[in-house]
């Protein structure tokens, strides 16, 4: 099949479904988002036109990692206009800390259903200790976003994977919170990058990964386009509902041309996703 037919029936599909609740019903398709991280530099060219060239694509949801001086009103106006939802949003834990009233009412004004701590600054991974102390802080704005109607996530790097004290640090920070106010969200990419297998996280914690940022990785360790790598996704999505699966978003952190990487992410997967 063409990778224009592809894109053509996964479109058809999404727009066809029926949404119910936190899945889709009549249809085992899910829709297919992006990072929009990855288009950074064309949001900041235009935000209404990188909305407009991902719905072009096929990509039906978005996944922000800033807003480039839009307001909430402004982007969901934006979203509405081309037919995306944006499902979740990468907030520094920082911001989360010191203005989460602020954040979690941009948050749902927009129509987000996560937020997610995307990064550690280096000063609190140092001990185990200190992830410890990260996990009670994630458990407790977690629990603000739940009594919100939000839900509250926290985003990998390969860095939670370094032994510390003999523990795993990525290890802890799943047993330290509770499941019912913090879910992960699996970069594949960084969890492969570390040595680890995304399968094994999936088999041994079931349900803690309702996202996921599908990246791929070359046999140097390089990040690639998803489908130029060596991640089986066909394998890794046989285990989606294992996972608690949700929301997908392709990323790609440093591609050398941006639609580019989204369009062809975007092929490759449509007949598996």
């Amino acid at each position: 099949m063409s990778a224009i037919t592809r894109r053509h029936i996964l479109q058809a599909g999404v727009g066809t479904i029926a949404f119910s609740g936190l899945g889709f019903a009549g249809d085992s398709r899910k829709p297919l988002g992006i990072q929009l991280y990855t288009l950074r530099d064309e949001m900041a060219k235009s935000v209404p036109g990188t909305f407009q060239r991902l719905a072009r694509i096929g990509y039906s949801e978005l996944e922000f990692a800033g807003y480039f001086d839009h307001d909430a009103k402004e982007i969901r106006g934006l979203l509405d206009e081309h037919g995306l939802t944006a499902p979740s949003s990468h907030v520094p834990l920082e911001l989360m800390q010191s203005e989460l009233e602020k954040t979690i009412e941009f948050a749902s004004a927009v129509g987000h259903r996560y937020l997610v701590v995307p990064w550690l600054v280096e000063e609190l991974r140092q001990s185990i200790d200190q992830y410890r102390q990260t996990a009670a802080t994630l458990n407790s704005i977690g629990e603000k976003c739940k009594a919100a109607g939000l839900m509250f996530a926290y985003h990998n790097h390969d860095f939670e994977f370094d032994v510390i004290d003999e523990e795993v640090p990525y290890d802890v920070l799943l047993h330290e919170t509770d499941p019912d106010l913090v879910a992960m969200e699996m970069d594949v990419f960084w969890v492969t990058k570390a040595g680890r297998s995304p399968i094994h996280y999936i088999n041994e914690w079931p349900g803690r990964f309702p996202l996921w940022h599908i990246k791929d990785i070359s046999s140097d360790g390089t990040m690639v386009d998803v489908g130029d790598g060596t991640i089986d996704f066909p394998a890794l999505l046989e285990h989606r509902d294992r996972a608690g699966l949700r929301h997908g978003f392709v990323e790609h952190d440093r591609p050398e041309v941006a639609f580019r990487t989204a369009e062809r992410s975007f092929d490759f997967l449509a007949d598996k996703w």
